[in-house]
């Protein structure tokens, strides 16, 4: 299993992350992603610990906990073996302050992970999304203490615009506390808007990505062909309008170029897909979800080869959508009268 250093820090992680979402089934939504029960859950744990997967990634908005649940009574015995990664702010009840960035929930939503999960220290905590009402400085003075208090090793966000982690970072630096260093974000084939600001953010500020929905909410499986029905079973039947906006035409489009490829270098087509992400920039994980070992294995065969520079460039030509400004002027101008990185 390849290693990556994960943002600037000094701590290192798996290519591949196992993400748990399919863990638990404790409601109508994450029944449609997967019911994973604890005896499944431990047999997937094993397939991924004897293939060198050895980070899983979780949240407490994930069936309510039940998926820390599953997963925890999954790694009992094995907590020396694997890197554990949870996340928090969503509402977790109906309890006015059971929501957010403040002091009072992050303590709540790390202690009750903490249970959950079994364990007495989480090896990276995300924040799940932005809190617009919790000033940054109350969110990062607590979570520097949750560090040093040693229930958290490293920190990092998700889902987070360009200025919220911006000024996320600028205040750590500021104030001298720990920094965010890893974005949990959204990015595959028919989704590169992380491309445009977050990319060189991170480039900038060693922040390492770990990417969720690397298939493009199950669009990248091959199952998906222009002029043929969603499959029987699929988690888009209940829960595309909750997924990353996309036309079909570019979905269509771009699984095209996956199956030739595939049949070009004997790989399916989400090894495909996932093999491309593993080398982009900032990616220090790719986080896979699977039903089932049929699909677990066939996601960990994306690593240990790669697809060639050609075959890389026709994908990266047919998944290209157009810019939002000023991200076409700074491409366009770029080449006249500054410099600037570009994907």
């Amino acid at each position: 299993m390849e290693y990556r250093q994960l943002g600037r820090s000094g701590f290192t992680v798996p290519a591949l992350c196992f993400g748990t979402a399919t863990f638990g089934g404790g409601n109508d939504f994450f029944k449609a992603w997967g019911s994973t029960d604890a005896g499944a859950a431990s047999r997937l744990v094993d397939i991924c610990l004897d293939n060198g997967v050895a980070m899983f990634d979780s949240s407490d908005l994930y069936s309510k906990g039940l998926a820390e649940e599953v997963l925890g009574a999954a790694i009992k015995g094995k907590r020396n073996r694997v890197i554990l990664s949870t996340k928090g702010t969503f509402r977790f009840s109906d309890e006015p302050n059971d929501v957010g960035a403040s002091r009072y929930h992050l303590i709540s939503a790390v202690e009750g992970s903490l249970r959950r999960l079994g364990t007495d220290h989480i090896d990276v905590f995300q924040l799940h999304g932005f809190d617009a009402f919790t000033p940054i400085e109350e969110t990062l003075h607590t979570l520097d203490g949750l560090v040093r208090a040693g229930k958290i090793r490293y920190i990092g966000c998700s889902n987070f615009s360009g200025w919220q982690l911006m000024k996320s970072l600028a205040i750590s630096d500021r104030d001298r506390l720990v920094r965010h260093v890893v974005h949990q974000a959204y990015y595959s084939l028919i989704g590169r808007d992380y491309e445009s600001e977050l990319m060189p953010l991170g480039l900038d500020q060693g922040v390492g990505l770990s990417v969720w929905s690397p298939l493009g909410w199950g669009r990248l499986t091959g199952k998906i062909r222009r002029g043929s029905a969603l499959p029987e079973v699929s988690r888009l039947h209940k829960t595309s309008k909750e997924g990353p906006p996309v036309s079909a035409e570019l979905v269509y489009n771009v699984v095209e170029v996956l199956e030739r490829i595939a049949g070009e270098t004997g790989k399916t087509v989400p090894q495909i897909a996932l093999n491309w992400l593993l080398r982009r920039p900032t990616v220090a994980t790719v986080i896979i979800g699977a039903r089932n070992e049929t699909q677990l294995t066939e996601n960990i065969g994306a690593l240990g080869w790669s697809i060639s520079d050609e075959q890389t460039r026709r994908l990266d030509e047919v998944s290209a959508i157009p810019k939002a400004y000023p991200y076409w002027h700074q491409d366009v101008w770029g080449a006249v009268g500054t410099r600037r990185w570009t994907a």
